[in-house]
């Protein structure tokens, strides 16, 4: 057994449960939506501004979702503000060497550009009353920088995660510096996957809405390049997936999460109607399991 372990092997696991499965997933998408919709408001077609639209009122209920299943993971949830506030002095708590202070700040930081595009989005479908919640998105000057700062922490959420996990001290999560990329372009394609189905669900089928199909079947076959880069970067400590993770990996992932939707992606022929959603279905199926299986996983060995 000791050959599968890293030389870094010296910490107690950190018994991270469902809980932390589903607040990295959450928190993927939360920032993988705002992200994209950045993009389709700063380079997509006016009429695509309806696709934009969903993908900020899926950020911030999922960053919401984030926020609570870390905080219940806690263990004494009602101390979650100590991440923040100095408990002693109650001013503001910032340390920049510890992952665990940067990652709540961004978290907190990019909650409020969250919050202002979802109530820009509500102003523009007409939802919310305040018409100068519309100038919070671009193309005017103010969106532009609140997409723009937006979008930077959307992005640092996305893949923190991935970060965060490879700077401990266990195996498989400290032996590969590719987790944090893993985890960003994992992000993508389940944000891109989801949005495509609530677009058809709510007829938000804009021309982007094929942009985002394309997008979703290169982003996932770049994450299936990326994880076989993770695979050979662990070297001998690979061996530790040489079991029912790895089987899970396998099957969940890379079959379910990765191949079979490019192959539904490219042969659209085979389901009719149903192949987008089947495809994006698996691909959500396979982020959570992929997510599944790093943190339980390493936990176990």
């Amino acid at each position: 057994m000791n050959t599968v372990l890293s030389s870094t092997f010296f910490s107690a696991p950190p018994d991270w449960g469902w809980l932390i499965v589903w607040y990295f997933f959450f928190g993927g998408l939360a920032g993988g939506c705002y992200f994209i919709a950045v993009l389709i408001d700063l380079f997509g077609r006016p009429e695509d501004r309806a696709l934009a639209r969903l993908g900020y009122y899926i950020a911030l209920p999922c960053l919401i979702i984030s926020a609570i299943l870390l905080t219940l993971d806690l263990g004494r949830p009602l101390r979650f503000w100590h991440m923040l506030i100095a408990s002693n002095t109650y001013q503001l708590l910032f340390k920049p060497w510890s992952p665990m202070s940067v990652g709540s700040w961004a978290l907190f930081i990019f909650g409020i550009f969250s919050l202002l595009a979802f109530l820009s989005a509500l102003a523009e479908d007409g939802r919310l009353q305040q018409p100068a919640a519309k100038s919070l998105r671009p193309p005017g000057a103010l969106g532009l920088i609140i997409a723009a700062i937006g979008g930077l922490f959307g992005f640092f959420v996305a893949g923190y995660t991935g970060v965060l996990l490879a700077v401990t001290n266990r195996p498989i999560w400290s032996d590969t510096p590719l987790l944090g990329m893993l985890f960003v372009v994992s992000a993508a394609s389940i944000s891109a996957a989801l949005m495509i189905l609530l677009a058809q669900k709510s007829g938000r089928t804009t021309p982007g809405l094929s942009a985002l199909h394309r997008l979703d079947s290169w982003v996932v076959a770049l994450e299936f390049v990326v994880l076989i880069a993770v695979m050979i970067s662990l070297g001998p400590v690979f061996r530790a997936w040489l079991n029912a993770w790895g089987l899970l990996l396998f099957f969940g992932v890379i079959l379910l999460g990765m191949l079979l939707p490019l192959a539904l992606y490219w042969r659209r022929q085979w389901l009719g109607d149903l192949n987008l959603t089947a495809a994006s279905a698996s691909v959500l199926a396979g982020g959570l399991i992929l997510r599944l299986v790093i943190v339980f996983s390493a936990q176990g060995v």
